[in-house]
Parts: structure tokens; C-alpha cells; sequence
């Protein structure tokens, strides 16, 4: 190939590279126009759209505005009326949390009520209790000062020598004897006298026991020192008579076990042993606590000292003896009687089985009696009603035979001793 076809096809290439390109470009420039003109299309649009768009927005504010306002009635009233609501149910929630408390409280505001009550009643009791005490405080006072009136009393009368001492002494004893069940002349006796070698004696009392024994009682000890010590303040003084007291017990105790008077009963029987009567617990205790030994020395020497609890014993297994010896006479009178009374019982007996033999002998005469009767007399009788005979209405009876027997005796036996003596 030449260079003048090259350079022809060069030239007709770059021919149809321009109107290539040129056809390119008015094609670019037509899609130019053609977007230029939808742009201002568009910014039209844009532009009325955005005016729509501020108009809308501008409605769309106002009816936020309307809607916000309705919104925020509606959520007034709503939240009003929840409200409202609210405290209807919290109103009838009390109520019910209310009442439900007042029904489980009920029980225990009754019970409330009634230990009010018994609290009132127990301290209206001892309010009442109170004024009786202090009352009866007031009358133990009284009571007290009038004692000791008396007990001063006593003591003086009982200072004004040895026969009121004695005196005392003695009613105290018979009445712990009384008090015993003994009675006065019978149980026992008072003020006797003994003869004796040594001249005559006078215990005070003579208590006599079953079986005939007896035994003597004295009632004679002083009690001078014992009220001396009670009127001394200063200790010292109060425990000298003290001591004077014993030492006197002591005495009195020894000068009764010389008398010896369980050997001076002859036609009775006696315990080798006399009562000492002291008429106080407190002036033995008094006498014991100065002389521990007092009451083994005074049992070695057959004295039983006793006080009116003692005593009171003593003479109560000595009533029960009586009690106990006068059951035993009376069980044997109850048994003689028994003899008699059973021996009595069966001479009965014999004549009662007679006589009921006679009543069984009657009446087996009567059936005979009856039977002849029937069969001899009233058949020929009755033929009389077979005639017609007037006989006044009166028919003549039927008569049976007696059927039951007479029952023998036998729970009594006929074969008994005789009795003792006839009634």
C-alpha cells in the first residue's frame, strides 16, 4: 500500500472520528438541554413542593397545635377520670382493707373488752380486798393492843401469889381434858386427896384409862421468873430470869418424881409415870432452851412433862380406849342379843310351820267338803231349775276346790337351842 491510500484512509478516519464526535456532542448537548430543562422542571417542582411542603408544614403546625390541645384535654380528662378512678378503687380498698382489719381485729378487741373487764373487776376485788385487809389489819391491831391489855392483866393477877397461878393453871388443864373428849366426875376426877406415909397428898387430877387404870396430873408450876424476864428490857436481866425459870421447872420436876404417885393408888392400877402440866408451849420452850436435857432427866425420873398440845394428845388415845372398850361391851351385848334374838326366831318358826300344816289339813277338809257338796247335794239342786221352781233369780254358785298348796318353811330350822328366857 502507498502512502497516498494511507493517508486517504487516515483522512477519511479522521472524517468519521469528527462527525462521530460531532454527533456525540450534539447528542450531549440535546441530553444537556434536555436535563437543563428537567432541572428547572424539577426546581419547579421543588419550588411548589416546597410551598406545599411550608403550607402543609404550616397547616400540619396547627393541627398539631389543635391535636396537642385535644391530646392534652383528652389526656386531662383521661388522667382526671383515672384519677377519679384511682381513688375509687384506693377509697374501696381502704374500705375493704378496713373492714377486713376490723374483722381479724374483732377478736381481739373483744378480747380486749373482756380483760378490761375482768382487770376492772379484779381491781374493784382488791380495792374491796384492800379496805377489807386494812380493816382487818386495823381489827388484828386492835385485837393486838386489847391481847396485850389482857396479857398484862393475866400477869398481874398472876403475880399476886400462888393460888391465882394455881387456879389458872387448873382451868387451863380441864380445859384441855374437856376439849379432849374426857368428861368432868366420870373421865376423870379433881382436887382428890392420897393418904400416904409422908401425910396427905393432893395431885390435881386423876384421869382414869380403861381396864380400871389411872394416872395423876399436877398443874402446879410457877411461872414467876418467866414474867419477870418478859418485863426486863435489858437482856442481861431478861436471860438471869430466864435461867431462874428453867432452874424452877427443873425443880418442880424433881420434887413430883419424889411424890412417886403412880405407887400410891392401892386398889388401882397406875403407870409408872406422873404428868407434869406446864400451861404454856412457850414457857417449856422457854425452860428447854436453857436446859436441853430437862425433858430426858425428867423421863428418867417417870415425869412427862406435858403442855396443853401434848396433853391434848395423850388424853385423846385415852378417850379413844374408852371408845374402843366401850365398842367391845357392846359388840358382846350385841352378840347375846343376836343368841337370843335367833333362838327366839326359831321357836317362831315351829309355830308357824304348825300352822301352816293346820292351814294345808283345812284345806284339804274343804276340797272333801266341796267335792261331796258338788256331787251329792247340788246335782239333786239343780233338777229344781229343770222344773221351773221359781227361785228368785238366785242360781246356785259353782264351787272349785282350792289347787295351791301351803309353802313349808326352809330358812328356819325347828331344832334350835332353847332361849334363854322365856317371853
Amino acid at each position: 500500500m502507498n502512502a497516498a491510500t494511507l493517508a486517504l484512509i487516515v483522512a477519511v478516519a479522521f472524517a468519521l472520528l469528527a462527525v462521530v464526535a460531532l454527533a456525540w456532542a450534539l447528542m450531549e448537548r440535546r441530553r444537556a438541554a434536555a436535563a437543563e430543562a428537567k432541572a428547572w422542571s424539577l426546581q419547579e417542582q421543588f419550588t411548589t413542593a416546597d410551598a406545599r411542603a411550608r403550607m402543609l408544614e404550616d397547616q400540619s403546625g396547627a393541627t398539631a397545635e389543635l391535636l396537642k390541645a385535644q391530646a392534652l384535654q383528652q389526656a386531662g380528662a383521661v388522667a382526671e377520670e383515672v384519677l377519679k378512678r384511682t381513688e375509687e378503687s384506693f377509697r374501696n380498698r381502704e374500705l375493704v382493707a378496713q373492714e377486713r382489719i376490723a374483722n381479724q381485729l374483732k377478736p381481739v378487741a373483744d378480747t380486749l373488752a373482756k380483760f378490761e373487764a375482768q382487770v376492772t373487776a379484779v381491781e374493784k376485788a382488791r380495792s374491796e380486798e384492800q379496805g377489807g385487809l386494812k380493816q382487818q389489819i386495823a381489827a388484828l391491831m386492835d385485837a393486838s393492843v386489847a391481847t396485850q391489855a389482857e396479857a398484862r392483866k393475866l400477869s398481874a393477877a398472876l403475880r399476886r401469889g400462888a393460888g391465882v397461878q394455881g387456879r389458872w393453871g387448873e382451868q387451863t388443864l380441864r380445859n384441855v381434858l374437856e376439849a379432849a373428849g374426857l368428861a368432868n366426875q366420870y373421865d376423870f376426877v379433881e382436887q382428890f386427896s392420897l393418904d400416904t406415909e409422908e401425910g396427905r397428898r393432893r395431885p390435881d387430877v386423876k384421869v382414869r384409862m380403861p381396864a380400871g387404870a389411872v394416872f395423876a396430873i399436877d398443874a402446879k408450876c410457877s411461872l414467876n421468873a418467866f414474867m419477870d424476864a418478859q418485863e426486863h428490857a435489858d437482856e442481861t436481866l431478861r436471860e438471869a430470869a430466864m435461867v431462874r425459870h428453867a432452874a424452877s421447872v427443873r425443880g418442880h420436876m424433881q420434887s413430883l418424881s419424889a411424890k412417886a404417885y403412880w405407887d400410891q393408888f392401892a386398889s388401882e392400877r397406875s403407870p409408872d409415870f406422873v404428868a407434869m402440866f406446864v400451861p404454856g408451849d412457850g414457857f417449856l420452850a422457854a425452860a428447854l432452851e436453857r436446859l436441853p436435857d430437862l425433858m430426858t432427866e425428867a423421863m428418867d425420873k417417870r415425869v412427862l412433862i406435858v403442855t396443853p398440845t401434848t396433853l391434848f394428845a395423850l388424853c385423846k388415845a385415852v378417850a379413844y380406849g374408852w371408845r374402843v372398850e366401850e365398842q367391845a361391851a357392846n359388840a358382846d351385848h350385841i352378840a347375846r342379843l343376836g343368841r337370843d334374838l335367833y333362838s327366839r326366831l326359831s321357836t317362831m318358826g315351829t309355830h308357824v310351820a304348825a300352822m301352816g300344816k293346820a292351814l294345808e289339813t283345812a284345806t284339804g277338809r274343804y276340797n272333801q267338803f266341796v267335792a261331796s257338796l258338788e256331787t251329792q247335794v247340788l246335782t239333786q239342786a239343780r233338777r229344781f231349775e229343770d222344773l221351773k221352781v221359781d227361785h228368785e233369780g238366785k242360781d246356785l254358785p259353782e264351787l272349785g276346790p282350792i289347787e295351791g298348796g301351803v309353802r313349808p318353811l326352809a330358812k328356819l330350822t325347828v331344832d334350835a337351842p332353847a332361849p334363854s328366857d322365856k317371853h
